[in-house]
């Protein structure tokens, strides 16, 4: 039966907020931020997998921008490359703005849902951005960043990275006061990426909600990226939202080595594994054509988000696809247009159109709100934080 008319019908009403997308990495990447090279009211799909008309076709109605920057930049390097993520990401906005609002709050996400726009929020991914430095936290919040990833593939001084191996064992004393800091701030602590030591570690420390902004089950794909059922189940006490992911490596286990074989080829050629480049993603595809990749679907997404659901419960999960920052995708979910898809998976498989609505847009709507909830309440408390990493993480004498 088909189910994609019911599906774009939800999405008309409750659309997809969805937790993370490379797209200003593509844009940096592809272009140097040509925004004439890349122009995304008009079809990308040559060279990107999201642009207007394909977020519109997808039921996108809030889209957290990740301001990412790879960990191979370091200190001031980073905190700038961030920045500059940060000013593209306004130009998008200020350059479409009949289509994309720019969003801070959970009002705003409900507003621009009210207008038809899609409410245009930002994350920063690795705690390399802000360079041990509170205060630089304090200054991407200003500037509109809503969500920090702890760290992204390596670790950091402060904390543990999942595809790393085990620096400080999770968070160090500086770390738990980077999550404390956020939580008095309202920025949301994102735990995608992180070790399984530090998720435990923010979670002990945190008072407010946390998100993991693209990550999947690792009951159903044992892959140290995606979340062990332990700490999905400590999510309902904490009341944040775990973000399946759709990247094959983390979700398909018969994907993992065939990556892993497709990232050394582009390393062979002298490019990081990370690069979406035309170059890189033409190496990707002849070596695809060369060896045919194992392939996921929005099957194996709704075989996650079934466990998830069962785990941490309906209030708890929602949909982070990484469009443009992976370089394959599951079959009938190749782009932003193809969230209908998955819905439509769900609703085959017993889904109601209200738990539907909480994995699209009420339960990361509701997180953000609890976030600046919490932020009220910690500001009434305490002042900013100027610890430093030197004075917090010294070796004992």
């Amino acid at each position: 039966m088909d189910r994609s008319a019911e599906a774009r019908a939800l999405l008309a009403e409750y659309p997809v907020v969805d937790g993370h997308n490379d797209l200003p990495w593509a844009l940096r990447e592809q272009v140097g931020y040509d925004l004439d090279a890349r122009d995304i009211a008009t079809d990308q799909s040559a060279h990107l997998h999201t642009d207007l008309p394909r977020l519109r076709a997808g039921g996108v109605g809030a889209q957290f921008w990740s301001v990412y920057v790879r960990s191979d930049l370091a200190g001031d390097d980073a905190v700038a490359a961030t920045l500059e993520q940060i000013d593209v990401v306004a130009e998008l906005l200020g350059r479409y703005p009949a289509d994309l609002r720019r969003a801070l709050t959970a009002d705003d996400m409900e507003t621009a849902r009210a207008e038809g726009r899609i409410a245009s929020l930002m994350g920063a991914e690795g705690g390399h951005s802000i360079h041990n430095s509170l205060g630089t936290l304090r200054g991407l919040y200003a500037l509109g960043v809503r969500y920090m990833t702890l760290t992204h593939n390596d670790n950091i001084a402060w904390a543990d990275s999942a595809t790393d191996e085990p620096g400080v064992g999770g968070l160090s004393p500086f770390g738990h006061e980077v999550v404390r800091e956020m939580n008095r701030t309202g920025m949301l602590v994102d735990l995608s990426h992180v070790a399984a030591t530090t998720m435990r570690d923010a979670l002990a420390t945190t008072v407010a909600p946390v998100m993991f902004s693209h990550s999947s089950s690792r009951a159903v794909c044992d892959h140290p990226r995606n979340i062990p059922d332990d700490v999905l189940a400590l999510l309902p006490a904490n009341g944040g939202i775990a973000m399946a992911t759709f990247v094959p490596k983390f979700v398909l286990p018969e994907a993992v080595a065939w990556t892993k074989a497709a990232d050394e080829n582009l390393r062979a050629h002298g490019l990081h594994q990370l690069d979406t480049t035309e170059r890189a993603m033409k190496l990707h595809a002849a070596f695809e054509a060369a060896h045919p990749r194992p392939v996921a679907t929005a099957a194996t997404i709704a075989d996650h988000l079934d466990h998830m659901r069962e785990v941490a419960g309906i209030d708890h999960i929602g949909i982070g696809g990484d469009y443009d920052g992976t370089a394959f995708l599951p079959q009938g979910l190749e782009s932003v247009a193809g969230y209908p898809n998955l819905i439509a998976e769900l609703l085959g498989r017993g889904w109601s159109a209200a738990d539907l609505s909480k994995l699209t847009w009420r339960n990361a709507v509701r997180v953000l709100r609890a976030a600046e909830d919490v932020a009220r309440e910690q500001q009434a408390l305490r002042g900013p934080s100027h610890a430093t990493i030197e004075q917090l993480d010294a070796p004992a004498a």
